[in-house]
């Protein structure tokens, strides 16, 4: 075990960092399925009416923001014999493939008791997956304190991700239409993600094996607020935060609506969206790497930015290029889109870990579990402010469910698709231009606390 001062330059082993992944990419049956699936599953396959979807998502997501912050806090405050963090992938690993699985379950009831059961289900895996993400998203800042394992392992963790991204986008809407389940989407959407929940558990277990805590930091003494007060006042994590914050709300319009864009503006069925989905999740993959090799040859708050700004103008652009018959240079242009769209998400997670150094090396309090926490506040809030988005969007469109759109829907559904997520990827990058600590700027910042740490023990020495 490393102790909290000596900024160990562990490296980790390849398996370490596929375990380290496999976390995520656990994560991601649930993310993606919130992202890309279940907006589509709760009005076309399980009937629930867009307004009704639009406030389910709203009220669940702000109740579990509220209470993201305890377990930030809980997590600064207790450890167990495996550590900090890593245990609840053990623990909580069947609870939340099982809250998956319940999720994407329709029961034979009327609207009302439907209405129930989609409450209940959405309350239980957004808990679940809150309970597993801050311990995971927690995790990497004491595996190693070295910035570039840390990029690296995110890496690993991002392209992980990606691929439990191409599965659900895949498998599901293919499998979930077979002829196996004789015109029963319901029950074939059940299967899919029953199948997808088990893989989800095996792959929590996996990182739980694989994944070691190196840094030990004492649990932090100071109150809940004062935790609080520490976190905002950490610049760097709130441009963090708030991008996240935007970002996210980008990525959750442009996913719920990408079904809809497949189906009723592009004209395609079940496998079109599947493929279409499955373009988006390849050029994220393509992303992580090129990402990878990108941050070695250039700034990568540059990339951050940049990359956030240009795929905010492409995407605004998209709108006014592709017209409905235009199949293939839609699956073109969205593949760009999504690779561009992506190079900044290896910097981003690896950010919030040297974010929580920064704030250490500033303040002289390292609060990483509450800090964690705010970002995940941030995504959770945006979340639910993407489903009342996206609920307004379907009733003023005049969307109904399973009938041919009409022109306005149609051209509706390509606006939300493209212009509504280019808008915010734009803010983003203005805001990430004001993240002017640089590695080099963190490196004197850490020198000169040591310095001084190192002047003061030759003081009392003398004395």
């Amino acid at each position: 075990m490393y102790s909290p001062t000596s900024f160990s330059k562990a490296r980790l082993k390849r398996l370490e960092k596929f375990g380290y992944g496999a976390g995520d990419m656990a994560v991601n049956v649930a993310y993606s399925s919130m992202m890309l699936l279940i907006t589509y599953f709760y009005t076309d396959v399980y009937g629930l009416k867009p307004q009704d979807m639009g406030i389910m998502f709203a009220i669940v997501r702000i109740v579990d923001s509220l209470l993201t912050p305890i377990m930030g806090y809980i997590t600064d405050n207790y450890t167990t014999r495996w550590g900090r963090y890593r245990h609840y992938f053990l623990a909580l690993s069947v609870p939340f493939g099982l809250s998956i699985f319940l999720t994407f379950s329709t029961p034979d009831l009327d609207y009302a008791g439907k209405l129930v059961w989609a409450y209940v289900s959405y309350i239980f895996v957004t808990l679940m997956f809150t309970a597993v993400t801050i311990p995971y998203i927690s995790v990497l800042s004491v595996m190693t304190t070295d910035k570039e394992q840390r990029l690296s392992a995110s890496g690993y963790r991002l392209f992980m991700a990606k691929l439990a991204a191409f599965g659900v986008t895949i498998i599901v809407p293919v499998l979930a239409t077979s002829d196996i389940w004789q015109g029963n989407t319901q029950l074939g959407f059940q299967a899919a993600m029953g199948m997808m929940s088990l893989l989800a558990i095996i792959l929590l277990i996996f990182c739980f094996a694989n994944v070691r805590e190196r840094i030990v930091y004492p649990n932090v003494k100071l109150g809940f607020k004062k935790q609080i007060h520490y976190v905002l006042n950490n610049k760097l994590l709130m441009l963090l935060c708030l991008s996240c914050l935007l970002s996210t709300i980008g990525f959750m319009v442009r996913g719920a609506m990408a079904m809809y864009y497949a189906e009723y503006y592009l004209g395609g069925g079940a496998k079109l969206q599947s493929w279409f989905l499955g373009v988006n999740v390849t050029g994220s993959i393509l992303a992580m790497i090129a990402s990878t090799w990108l941050t070695k040859r250039i700034c990568k708050i540059k990339l951050f930015y940049r990359s956030q700004i240009i795929a905010g103008a492409f995407s605004v652009l998209m709108y006014f290029l592709i017209a409905p018959d235009s199949i293939i240079l839609a699956f073109i242009l969205f593949f760009i889109l999504s690779f561009v769209v992506d190079l900044h998400a290896p910097v981003f997670w690896s950010a919030i870990a040297d974010a929580v150094d920064y704030g250490e090396e500033k303040d002289g309090v390292r609060v990483p579990g509450m800090a964690f926490c705010a970002v995940s506040f941030c995504q959770k809030i945006s979340i639910g402010l993407s489903g009342i988005i996206v609920g307004i969007l379907l009733v003023i469109l005049d969307y109904v469910p399973q009938q041919n759109a009409s022109v306005y829907t149609m051209q509706g559904i390509a606006f939300a698709f493209t212009i509504i997520p280019g808008v915010f990827h734009i803010l983003v990058g203005c805001i990430m231009r004001h993240y002017r600590v640089t590695d080099r700027q963190f490196k004197q910042v850490k020198i000169a606390n040591i310095d001084m740490q190192k002047t003061l023990s030759m003081r009392v020495a003398v004395k």
